[in-house]
């Protein structure tokens, strides 16, 4: 859970962002055996009544799109799905702004990842002067009671906050106007956003603080380092959708292995 200073509210300068994976952990077999957890966790949830919601936001850079890969690569997308949230388009701005997630949320035994979130409107919009600041406080408690009743209907909400320094920020901008790969990720935006970078931070701070929730807390993650990112975001995501869940893998229905038996013993005879 996010972490608060001793004014109550949270601060990013208080988070050590260079945080590595000891080294007595292996990043690869660790990957894999989250992995399998999580392949675990999908089909407990296949046919019950138990549905999740992932979000992630972070900084530019941060490693949002890799860490949800290393989830989605095993998973199976009839009970999965990511959602890359982009700015609304003219028809979504004349609903109110949270119109377009409801019609997004998982249903009964599904999970879902959103790739930024309702979350724009305290960071984004806020920042960039885009909603007024009567509308934008305004949306701490309608998301929070959002949440809410997502929650008080059975659905888990995880909520990951991938944060790294200024400086990897930078560093990362770089290396990916350098590789023809990753080109498409980056624009001049992102460069003009840096001189905004005071002001993200106190968005993002004031963000965490007011909707860190006993039913939906903030997880901060130190992303300077990618793997040790990944291993920590996903070990949150696993930790809070198996909590108090049988990840006993279904056994085989009867009428199923009847009919192997019967197909095997076609064949052989």
């Amino acid at each position: 859970m996010a972490k608060d200073d001793k004014k109550g509210g949270f601060s990013f300068a208080k988070e050590d962002m260079d945080r590595e994976l000891p080294k007595s952990v292996d990043y690869d077999e660790r990957i894999a055996e989250l992995q399998t957890m999580l392949v675990r966790i999908e089909q407990a949830y296949l046919g019950s009544d138990h549905s999740a919601v992932i979000v992630f936001e972070g900084w530019d850079a941060a490693g949002k799109g890799g860490t949800i890969r290393r989830i989605s690569n095993v998973l199976d997308p009839r009970g999965f799905k990511v959602w890359p949230i982009a700015a609304p388009t003219p028809e979504e701005l004349k609903r109110h702004y949270l119109s377009r997630f409801w019609q997004r949320l998982p249903g009964k035994g599904e999970i879902a990842v959103f790739d930024r979130s309702w979350y724009g409107r305290v960071l984004v919009e806020r920042v960039e002067a885009i909603t007024p600041e009567t509308d934008w406080r305004r949306a701490y408690r309608e998301i929070n009671e959002f949440e809410r009743l997502l929650t008080d209907n059975g659905t888990r909400v995880v909520k990951i906050f991938l944060a790294i320094d200024r400086k990897e920020q930078l560093e990362r901008f770089v290396k990916r106007m350098d590789d023809p790969l990753k080109r498409w990720k980056l624009s001049a935006e992102d460069f003009r956003n840096r001189g905004k970078w005071d002001a993200y931070i106190e968005a993002g701070e004031e963000m965490i603080a007011k909707t860190s929730t006993e039913a939906a807390p903030w997880h901060v993650v130190a992303s300077n380092h990618k793997k040790y990112s990944r291993v920590t975001a996903i070990q949150h995501i696993v930790d809070d959708l198996s909590a108090g869940l049988d990840l006993t893998p279904k056994p085989l229905p009867p009428n199923v292995r009847e009919a192997a038996e019967q197909a095997i013993a076609a064949e052989k005879g």
